[in-house]
């Protein structure tokens, strides 16, 4: 259910990370919206099952630059946060490089004039379309400019080749100009890659999956998992608005039904506890 409605979303964010197991290795993806959020497990980084997933996706996809996700038919933005550490990172390596510093000095005032009309008006299309000529503008100067050192002939091919997938979201209401959504939610996979090492299995993750998926999707629409859990409703739609069916619980409820550890069975058995207070443990 989750998958269908983030398919059917205008937006959709997705990123993926390494996983040691014990029994191998292998890439978690994610798949991200402001509604729902999906984790799975592949053993490979190859990107050909996008395809087939995505086949009925019509909105714009967010991403990094793996490559992997050029070929997707659907309208894509790229992560312009991940460009401008490229940019930094190659502007730091190169200092003296004046032909690059005239790539990335427009390109940074070009994209700060954008994030103060997303600060005062949000991502609305018809205040982000104002900077459509001044992106046209950027775009044919770059593409005329002759450049001679390496680092400047690299950053002017990157960008010309990503023409179309840099400034989608000022043409589209309500995406983002980059991948935080995504990257937010994949840190609970690296969290969780420390705390186990290499001591899970590709089974074991799955079921962990499975749990940080609604996690996740209660997390980024701000509804306790814990008490999604216990209401036993199997529609997180129907839970956050209010109208899941409410059950009785009973009053204490740890372990599956029929089964009672020796410890709580001998305090059950014997009535009270040693401090005095009575045990009850009641079924519906």
């Amino acid at each position: 259910m989750l998958l269908a409605q983030l398919i059917a979303g205008p937006v959709l964010h997705i990123d993926e990370t390494e996983m040691k197991l014990k029994d191998g290795r292998g890439y978690v993806w994610v798949f991200a919206s402001p509604s729902a959020t999906i984790y799975i497990f592949r053993r490979s980084r190859e990107g050909d099952f996008l395809r087939q997933m995505l086949k009925n996706f019509k909105g714009v996809l967010v991403s990094d630059f793996y490559s992997a996700y050029d070929g997707l038919p659907c309208l894509q933005q790229r992560c312009l946060i991940h460009l401008m550490r490229d940019m930094n990172r190659a502007t730091l390596d190169n200092p003296f490089d004046q032909e690059l510093q005239s790539i990335t000095a427009p390109f940074g005032a070009l994209l700060r004039s954008i994030i103060m009309t997303v600060d005062e008006h949000g991502l609305k299309r018809r205040y982000m379309q104002t900077h459509a000529n001044a992106v046209e503008a950027f775009f044919s100067a770059l593409a005329e400019r002759f450049y001679e050192s390496d680092a400047s002939k690299g950053l002017q091919e990157r960008l010309l080749r990503n023409r179309q997938r840099l400034f989608t979201f000022l043409k589209n209401d309500g995406v983002s100009w980059n991948n935080n959504l995504a990257e937010n939610a994949i840190k609970r996979v690296s969290d969780y890659r420390e705390d186990v090492g290499r001591s899970v299995k590709e089974a074991g993750l799955a079921e962990h999956l499975v749990l940080l998926s609604l996690y996740q999707t209660c997390r980024v629409r701000d509804i306790s998992f814990l008490k999604f859990l216990l209401s036993r409703e199997r529609d997180m739609d129907t839970y956050a608005a209010g109208k899941h069916r409410r059950r009785r619980g009973p009053r204490i409820e740890i372990y599956p039904k029929g089964y009672l550890p020796s410890s709580i069975g001998s305090l059950r058995r014997a009535g009270t506890s040693r401090t005095g207070i009575t045990i009850t443990v009641e079924s519906e």
